[in-house]
Formats: structure tokens, C-alpha cells, sequence
């Protein structure tokens, strides 16, 4: 049995990645500095052993036969100084996937700055659905399937046979300290999915074009005879296609390929393609982002061979992804959810959806700018604007490395900022009051901040 040992293992991806190899009969185990539920719950669950911390003295516990590396790691961590000193065979995480897991594969990727995860998980759902039983791999828990990854699995067409589908979130950010190109030129998918593209990771990316170039490389590995499904409101995405595309293109969101109608008062709305009304998906989910994403889905699915009205069945039972919009709680009628948004736009889109949904209640938005290019403050001139629709805003401004304050000055008043994260709750739960939505955004576990806000309520 060869044995691998994950640099970085407590990532969504990286964790993923480690469920799959253990699932296809490798030994692994792995590392990483803090680990947080939802990854170290699903580790634990499957008895892979982690080992905290990046020192070199793992090397002699942990003898892998080849050392997958996160791009968590790098050059100046102990370990990896030792891998690299000692001549022991590495790889990055996307190659491994790649070489051992996607090769033959009819791989769908989701791409996009802001919601993959949520669109891989329906992707994936659909299929399943339609007894497609595709591996996945996704940057979250899809609760219909409560796991983030699996191999392929036998469709009811074929029950002694294996899936060819691969659903994967296909991620722009770069794979690993020794390969700086986007983690998707590695994936090679026959469908593709192109959802929206903005200017993010300002650590490795310095603007919006150099971001279009990785695209612009991942549209060159997709075949003639496959599929590329693009949203049409995005310049930015047309803009990569008019470099070259050699794919035949499906657009969504505008009048010349899949639309969807107004959505009734339960979220329900009509799908339509050149115009005309395919189908109708009956759902809870708010806001006309996830609109837009299930006609992505439907469209992909459709190149898999899925029928649109069984796509619709399918999406009409999708239970969203665990940190999207998740209730975590309700103490003294007050509700406390929580959600991955760290980017001004999904900041906005989500803000809106639970505003959509509360009605004029008060939404008390609470905010950790923990992604790398959030601490950089690249995105901080269009946070107030993002937040303008919650009543009161907290930003903890620990870990950054801007005035939190001041960028946030223009939201007046309704602006609470702190760095002492005790006293930052306490602020919390003085101006919290029966009938109020806290939402908590973050990409990281932000402290255990739901649950403390929770039992803090519950003490009066």
C-alpha cells in the first residue's frame, strides 16, 4: 500500500483529496497548523491520522512514499526544507489528483471567483440524482451527500462499473510554492462551467488580467467536443473567451440562452431556454445568484446526458452547502448563521439574500476579514457599500493589516469595530435583541465565534 502524507491537510481541498486516496486504497496521513471543523470532523470521521504543526521531525514518523504539498506550504517551513534537503519525491495536490484520480475521466469543473462550491455541490447532486453516481470533489460539505469528496461510483446503468463523471470545484488560486499556475490547468474538464470572474487573491494575482490569463489557459485544456458554459452578464469572461476558445459556448443570464423567471413568493421559479419555458424549479434558496447557478448546473448536466426536467426535480430537493447561509442557532429569538462570504461581492449577495428573507427585521452583519487578500486590504474601499444593508456591522479587525475603522468610516453609526475578539463578542450580544438575524461571514472558524455567541444569549 503506498503511503502519502498531505502537506497542509486541514484545507477544504487538501482534505478532500486525502478522503479520496484513502477511499482508492492509499495509506495517508498528513499535516497542517489548525484544523477546524468542517475538515477535522471529516478527518477524524475517517481515521486519518494528522499531525499538527509543519516541523521536520514528522518525516521520521510519518516515512510517505511521496509527499503531496498544500499551497499552505512554503519555502522556509521546516518540513519542507527537510523534503527538499533529504531528495524525497513531492507533488502538488492538483497533480496528484490529476495523475491518480481525473485521468480517463469525464471531469466537470466549476470556475469562478464566487460560488463554486454552492454550484459544484449541485452539479454533483444532479447527477447523483439522475444515477449518474459521480466522484466529487468540493471546498465544502454538500449536505445531500455529507461529505466533500468521493471516487466515482457505480451508475444504475451499469451496477458492476464505475462512474466516468468527476464533478470538481475548480479553483484559480495557485497550486503549490514549486507550480504557481491556477490549480484548474491541472483538472482538464471536458464541461465546464465559467461563473462569474472579479479581481481576488491579491497576494498572488496583482490585477484582473493576470486572473484572465489563468482562465485563458484552463479554456486552452478544454476538447473540441466539449462544452463551456459562460455566464454572458460577466465582460470579464467574454473578454477570456475572445483570447481564444476552441469549445462550443452555452451562456446563462441573458435572453440568448438560459434564463431564469421572477421567483414566486416561496423562491419557485421558471427555467427558460431561448426563451421558452424548459422547466420549473420549486426550492428555498434565496437570491438570483443561486438562480444563475442552477442554470449553469442544468446546462452542464444536460452535456453529461441528464434530462432538464430531471435536472429540475433534482434541484428542487438540493440542500445547500453546510456555511452557506447555515442557521446555527435561535436562543431568546434571536437567530445566529453562519457563512463563508469574504469577498465584497458575495458579502453583498449574501447580506441581500437574508435581507430578502427577514424582511425588515434587523440583520446584524458581523464580519472577519481573514483571506489573504482581505488582510492585505485590497478589497477594502468596497466593503462599506457591500454591508450598507444591515442595520448594525462588527468587524473584528484583528490579524489585519489596515484600519479597520477607517475604511469602514462611511457606514456611520451602525459601524462596531474591535481587535479584543472577548470584549468584540460582548459587543455582540449588548446590541443584540429578540427578533434579530446575526450573520456571521468568514472564511475561517472566526474563534468559535457562533457557538459563543450562542451560549452568551442563552445566559441572558
Amino acid at each position: 500500500m503506498q503511503h502519502i502524507h498531505i502537506i497542509g491537510i486541514g484545507g477544504t481541498f487538501m482534505g478532500g483529496l486525502a478522503a479520496i486516496a484513502q477511499e482508492a486504497g492509499f495509506k495517508v496521513s498528513g499535516c497542517d497548523a489548525k484544523m477546524y471543523p468542517p475538515m477535522s470532523t471529516q478527518l477524524a470521521d475517517l481515521g486519518i491520522a494528522v499531525h499538527e504543526g509543519f516541523d521536520a521531525g514528522q518525516l521520521g514518523e510519518f516515512p510517505a512514499d511521496v509527499y503531496v504539498v498544500g499551497n499552505v506550504a512554503k519555502r522556509g517551513m521546516p518540513v519542507i526544507e527537510a523534503i527538499l534537503d533529504r531528495g524525497l519525491p513531492y507533488v502538488s495536490g492538483p497533480q496528484w489528483l490529476a495523475e491518480n484520480v481525473l485521468a480517463g475521466r469525464w471531469v466537470l469543473g466549476v470556475a469562478g471567483t464566487h460560488g463554486k462550491t454552492t454550484t459544484a455541490s449541485m452539479l454533483a447532486w444532479v447527477l447523483e440524482y439522475a444515477g449518474l453516481a459521480p466522484g466529487f470533489l468540493i471546498g465544502g460539505i454538500p449536505q445531500n451527500f455529507g461529505i466533500s469528496a468521493r471516487l466515482p461510483q457505480a451508475p444504475q446503468a451499469d451496477p458492476s462499473g464505475r462512474s466516468p463523471f468527476f464533478v470538481i470545484e475548480a479553483d484559480e488560486y495557485d497550486t503549490a510554492f514549486f507550480d504557481k499556475r491556477s490549480k484548474f490547468v491541472h483538472y482538464r474538464p471536458r464541461t465546464a462551467i465559467l461563473n462569474n470572474l472579479e479581481y481576488d487573491h491579491a497576494d498572488i494575482f496583482p490585477d484582473l488580467a493576470a486572473i484572465q490569463t489563468q482562465f485563458h489557459h484552463l479554456v486552452r485544456t478544454i476538447p473540441g467536443q466539449g462544452l463551456i458554459v459562460c455566464n454572458e452578464r460577466q465582460e470579464s469572461l467574454q473578454q477570456v473567451l475572445a483570447q481564444g476558445c476552441w469549445t462550443p459556448v452555452e451562456g446563462f443570464g441573458s435572453a440568448g440562452g438560459w434564463q431564469a423567471g421572477e421567483p414566486d413568493e416561496e423562491g419557485a421559479f421558471d427555467v427558460l431556454h431561448h426563451g421558452q419555458v424548459v422547466g420549473r424549479i420549486a426550492w428555498p434558496l434565496l437570491g438570483e445568484h443561486n438562480r444563475l447557478n442552477a442554470l449553469a448546473v442544468i446546462a452542464a448536466a444536460r452535456h453529461a446526458g441528464v434530462n432538464i426536467q430531471v435536472a429540475c426535480e433534482a434541484l428542487s430537493q438540493f440542500q445547500n452547502v453546510k456555511r452557506r447561509m447555515e442557521i446555527k442557532g435561535c436562543v431568546r429569538g434571536i437567530t445566529v448563521y453562519d457563512d463563508f462570504a469574504h469577498h465584497p461581492t458575495a458579502i453583498a449577495t449574501t447580506v441581500a439574500g437574508l435581507r430578502q428573507k427577514v424582511g425588515k427585521a434587523r440583520i446584524l452583519a458581523v464580519l472577519e476579514p481573514r483571506s489573504n487578500t482581505m488582510k492585505l486590504g485590497s478589497m477594502k474601499a468596497a466593503l462599506p457599500e457591500s454591508l450598507a444593508e444591515a442595520d448594525q456591522v462588527f468587524c473584528y479587525g484583528g490579524g489585519v493589516e489596515w484600519d479597520v475603522a477607517s475604511a469602514l468610516a462611511p457606514l456611520g453609526g451602525k459601524l462596531h469595530t474591535g481587535n479584543d475578539f472577548a470584549a468584540f463578542v460582548q459587543s455582540i450580544l449588548h446590541s443584540a435583541k429578540s427578533g434579530d438575524h446575526i450573520l456571521v461571514m468568514s472564511n475561517g472558524g472566526f474563534g468559535g465565534i457562533h457557538q459563543k455567541l450562542l451560549d452568551g444569549l442563552a445566559q441572558g
